[in-house]
């Protein structure tokens, strides 16, 4: 047995890639790279042979799904024992379960999960009262991000669902991370960014309130106020709703020339 093999190191924030032994194992072919990715996503739990079926042919598996499917697996732990020049090492690494198959969560490790820790460690810098190490932290997760997760992996119902998601943690860092820069007097740096995310995102509050405060702390109100309005109109337009109670406070906090004195923005 070939005791020195490594981890297998995933990288799915992006082009998908996968090493093992500075070796490639990620495969080519589609349906494979589909579950070699979900079971990484999942690494260290079981996925049921009912999910991995769902996410490569939806409600229409072909009579022989559960063949095909034990033939993808065969091919991935080949690839995966030529990489680590030990076939007992590739199976415990993909092992099969009653249920299912599950990446030993001990013998690989994603880009997604480095995200997730630094992300945690940036909140709690944040609740410890550390905005720059709440910035520094929460920049360094969203500097693993080389491109939209899974990006040249054909996606099927569970992955769609996982790429939502992961896109939704993204956001919701890059919001925290911004709110950090703010607390850090770094209003004028954040202007060129925050317009590019409200326009990307036309109908996201959190992005506009941030846009706002950014504004009002560089000296430009009038700016603050246009952002509200533009907001205001789009929900309207396409919502037909008001913005939110938390846009509406900031927005009266502006008018009234009391954002410097209590922060609105961050209230519930």
């Amino acid at each position: 047995m070939n005791r020195e093999n490594g981890k297998v190191v995933f990288q799915l924030l992006g082009p998908v890639s996968a090493h093992l032994n500075h070796q490639p194992v990620m495969p080519n072919a589609p349906k494979q790279r589909q579950i070699l990715v979900l079971l990484a996503l999942n690494a260290g739990r079981v996925v049921t042979t009912q999910t991995l079926v769902e996410e490569l042919w939806g409600d229409q598996p072909p009579r022989s799904f559960a063949t095909t499917l034990q033939t993808y697996i065969f091919q991935l732990r080949a690839k995966l024992a030529t990489a680590a020049r030990d076939r007992d090492w590739a199976r415990r690494l993909l092992g099969t379960r009653h249920s299912g198959y599950q990446l030993d969560g001990q013998l690989c490790e994603t880009d997604v999960a480095e995200f997730d820790n630094l992300a945690r460690a940036g909140r709690r810098a944040v609740d410890s009262g550390d905005p720059k190490g709440s910035s520094e932290l929460l920049g360094c997760a969203l500097a693993l991000w080389r491109g939209p997760a899974l990006v040249d992996v054909p996606v099927g119902r569970i992955l769609r669902a996982e790429v939502g998601s992961l896109e939704e943690n993204r956001i919701g860092v890059l919001e925290r991370r911004i709110e950090a820069d703010i607390d850090l007097g770094r209003h004028a740096d954040l202007l060129g960014e925050l317009t590019m995310l409200v326009a990307k995102h036309p109908m996201h509050e959190n992005f506009y309130a941030l846009l706002m405060i950014a504004y009002y702390r560089s000296g430009r109100a009038g700016n603050a106020l246009e952002a509200f309005r533009q907001i205001r109109a789009v929900l309207r337009d396409e919502l037909g709703v008001e913005p939110g109670p938390r846009l509406q406070r900031l927005h009266q906090a502006i008018l009234a020339g009391a954002l410097d004195f209590e922060p609105v923005w961050l209230a519930s």
